[in-house]
């Protein structure tokens, strides 16, 4: 059974599909790091490509969502050009402002300061995980899973185990804070993925190791198959 299909937010899976392209990413990139919308002929120049392969890419973004389309106003001799921009709510790919990670290190210094303990973190994260999985209803819990780990950064590769499904973390988004603070920040990993999984049902975490483990960083999930 598929992902279901919802505006807001995304179809997750649908986005990573969309995304997946190397030059739709390519694309994607040039227009969240613009502070103007533009052309095609502008993303065309940019990125060395022939406006006839960019026009389709960025057709399919719009039709998803992605991106937001207008026309130049300014006129001009012939065709009216369009203009795009990413759509207001449209994921960020982790090029939020950059006081985002010098928040992050605040508050965890907060946390520490205030003795916040490990298990609280946990419950923190579980509450996270419950509230990201209701967006995945109806797909298997190992490939929504996969489909949010991604979403986050993380990197997600699957190695079949005979009793369970592991997946390995080939890159953390959160690895200076977890390295500066194991306890709270995976504390807050662990409790994400085992309030996901306890959110989309008939599966368990099995074990969750982290950066101090000797086989992290990875999850072990009783779902034999991520289909």
């Amino acid at each position: 059974m598929g992902v279901p299909d919802t505006e807001d937010p995304f179809d997750r899976l649908e986005v990573l599909k969309v995304l997946g392209d190397n030059t739709r990413y390519a694309i994607y990139l040039e227009l969240a790091r613009s502070p103007h919308p533009l052309a095609t002929a502008d993303i065309a120049r940019t990125l060395g490509l022939h406006a006839n392969t960019v026009r389709p890419h960025l057709e399919r973004m719009r039709e998803l969502g992605l991106l937001e389309q207008r026309v130049d106003s300014r006129g001009g001799v012939g065709r009216p050009q369009h203009l795009y921009s990413l759509a207001a709510d449209a994921p960020s790919l982790g090029l939020e402002p950059r006081v985002m990670p010098l928040v992050a290190r605040m508050l965890l210094r907060v946390a520490s300061d205030a003795g916040v303990s490990g298990d609280e973190a946990v419950d923190a994260g579980r509450e996270q995980g419950h509230d990201a999985a209701r967006v995945w209803r109806g797909a298997a819990p190992g490939r929504a899973l996969l489909g949010e780990l991604t979403r986050l950064g993380f990197d997600p590769e699957i190695a079949d185990g005979d009793d369970c499904l592991t997946i390995g973390f080939m890159h953390c988004p959160f690895r200076d804070l977890a390295e500066a603070n194991p306890t709270l920040v995976c504390g807050l990993h662990r409790g994400l993925v085992e309030g996901f999984v306890d959110e989309m049902g008939d599966a368990q975490v099995l074990a969750f190791r982290t950066l101090v483990d000797r086989d992290g960083c990875q999850v072990d999930i009783d779902a034999l198959s991520p289909a």
